[in-house]
């Protein structure tokens, strides 16, 4: 019994180093760092295009930390195979996370089509609640704590810009200020996580890729 549960655990640990690399934190940083500045070119280009204009800068972050695992990650932690008690969990993962995906967007189109009899309140508690589910339910299924923690503050985030906004005249609705703050957390944490994986496991030196005795 014992080693089946330190199995697990193992296995555990193994998929935690695999797909908790920082590298995650980065990119979600840096999308809502694009939730920070957008508001400033949402006059000139509407509130669609201030998002959409960062695209193809996600797609080349994408590219880069695609790159970054291979050649970097990689040759650190090696390849990292799964038993079928956790494919079935990520199985299961895709569905609920594609099936809250479409609720989020339907809820998205209905809070936009609704925005005159809507109060900036309701659409902020919708989408803050959103946030909270599809970070939480992550969060679960990937055995990944921070995204607990991303959900949390990305749900807090326009309430605390609206309220800098109402007390304190911040531009914006304040979004700048509690979106910067909230991408720069995980920009932070994923630079450190990842920084401290490269510290931990170091190349293999050339008599461990030798096979020496």
């Amino acid at each position: 019994m014992s080693e089946v549960i330190s199995l697990k655990q193992a296995e555990k640990k193994a998929f935690s180093l695999a797909t908790q690399d920082g590298l995650v934190d980065v990119f979600l940083g840096c999308i809502f760092i694009g939730w920070a500045i957008a508001p400033f070119y949402s006059a000139k280009l509407g509130d669609f295009w201030s998002s959409a204009m960062f695209l193809p800068f996600w797609g080349l972050l994408m590219l880069g930390i695609w790159l970054v695992r291979r050649y970097i990650v990689k040759p650190r932690i090696g390849v990292v195979k799964f038993g079928e008690a956790r494919k079935t969990r990520m199985r299961w993962f895709t569905g609920v996370m594609l099936t809250l995906n479409i609720i989020s967007m339907v809820l998205g189109l209905w809070a936009a089509s609704s925005a005159d009899s809507l109060s900036g309140r309701a659409v902020t508690a919708i989408f803050g609640v959103t946030c909270l589910v599809l970070f939480s339910t992550a969060g679960y299924f990937l055995d990944f704590p921070r995204l607990y923690i991303y959900g949390l503050l990305l749900c807090l985030s326009p309430f605390v810009g609206e309220w800098l906004y109402a007390d304190y005249g911040a531009s914006h609705h304040g979004f700048p200020i509690t979106f910067g703050v909230t991408s720069g957390v995980m920009l932070l944490t994923g630079l450190f996580v990842f920084i401290r994986l490269l510290r931990n496991n170091p190349l293999p030196s050339a008599d461990d890729t030798s096979g020496k005795d």
